[in-house]
């Protein structure tokens, strides 16, 4: 039985990657240090969206092996939803318990729905 690629990729990978960041976010969020752990949290997603992705595509270019950032219409939607939750639940610059929950109810939706996503150009199930 075979791991989808788009569940390793969206999932997996980010949580594995980012552990110390969430250790950290985490740590400081339970000694009330909210604005600390949100700017963990967030900084990281900024530090992999605006250096990390840029610089992997142009690395790949430089070697020979192609990385385009095409993504599907079901990933650009779900990358869309998750921005609009996240940026829903930090507008305001405070939390509470109902926030956090949707936050993780929407994190297990996304999680549960590339665990079952075939995508349709042969990106499935490795065999």
């Amino acid at each position: 039985m075979g791991i989808n690629q788009s569940f390793v990729g969206f999932v997996i990978l980010p949580i594995v990657g980012n552990a110390a960041e969430h250790s950290t976010a985490i740590t400081m969020a339970y000694k009330s240090k909210m604005d600390l752990a949100l700017g963990v949290a967030l900084g990281s997603a900024t530090q992999i969206a605006l250096f990390v992705v840029p610089f992997m595509v142009l690395t790949g270019w430089a070697i020979g092996q192609p990385l385009d950032l095409f993504f599907g219409a079901y990933e650009t939607a779900i990358t869309f939803v998750a921005t609009v939750v996240v940026g829903f639940a930090v507008s305001d610059g405070e939390t509470n318990w109902l926030e956090g929950a949707s936050l993780l109810s929407a994190y297990i939706i996304i999680a549960a729905s590339f665990l079952f996503y075939e995508h349709p150009m042969g990106g499935g199930v490795e065999e």
